[in-house]
């Protein structure tokens, strides 16, 4: 299919070397940096994310432990579908890298021969980035913000046109969020299961120690110390 950016006055070429254009101007070292962050960084940044979520929710227990647990086992599924779905769409669109169509770039990644639309970096973090906020809201912002970098960065790296990273951050939301409602009616079930069970249950709810399992008190209320405890026994 015909490419969708051909001419240098196109809007998304112009912005594309706008931003790529500060990798000229920027240190070699600074180019170094963005070149590992836009291309490994971020997505373990998501993961260590995702993960950090994981232990708060399962910390803090409560009813919702497994379903908010089973939010967060959907985002990387949502991440991972997302990019089978990206497949075709690579396929159908046939978009070429910018930096084959178009000269002067600051390419600061090699070896990039498959096609530009839709980004698979934007695709993965937005789709993480939202699940993570179906879970957990103040997390799912810091995992959105993460993926907008990550679309600058693509771009800076200049590896992608503008477009492709809305493309994939447009993907990425729509599979996280319109595949949800079946997503999570199938999984809360399983993370109930689990955490009924006696040797998997920390996954989804964190151990507690038997002198707090027995009286949940109400504010201002007195809880016994240990010399009562004592004295009592």
């Amino acid at each position: 299919m015909a490419v969708l950016a051909e001419s240098g006055s196109n809007p998304d070429v112009g912005l594309l070397y706008d931003i790529n254009g500060l990798a000229k101007d920027a240190p070699h070292w600074f180019d170094r940096v963005m070149e590992f962050v836009g291309e490994y960084g971020l997505l373990v940044a998501m993961v260590l994310l995702v993960l950090w979520c994981w232990w708060s929710v399962r910390r803090r227990g409560g009813e919702d432990a497994a379903s908010s647990v089973a939010a967060l086992v959907w985002a990387p599924l949502a991440a991972g579908l997302a990019v089978l779905v990206n497949v075709p769409i690579r396929g159908f669109v046939e978009r070429p890298r910018p930096f084959v169509d178009h000269r002067g770039l600051d390419v600061l990644v090699s070896g990039k021969t498959d096609f530009s639309f839709v980004s698979d970096h934007a695709t993965i973090t937005m789709a993480l980035g939202v699940g993570l906020f179906v879970a957990h809201r103040r997390f799912g912002l810091a995992g959105i913000g993460l993926a907008l970098l990550e679309g600058f960065c693509r771009v800076y790296m200049g590896v992608h046109y503008p477009t492709d990273v809305v493309g994939g951050f447009a993907l990425g939301t729509a599979v996280a969020l319109l595949l949800s409602p079946l997503a999570m009616a199938l999984l809360t079930p399983l993370m109930k299961a689990v955490q009924r069970s006696p040797r998997a249950g920390w996954l989804v709810r964190a151990r507690t120690a038997p002198d707090d399992q027995d009286n949940t008190l109400l504010p201002g209320a007195h809880r016994p110390t240990k010399s009562e405890k004592d004295l009592a026994a």
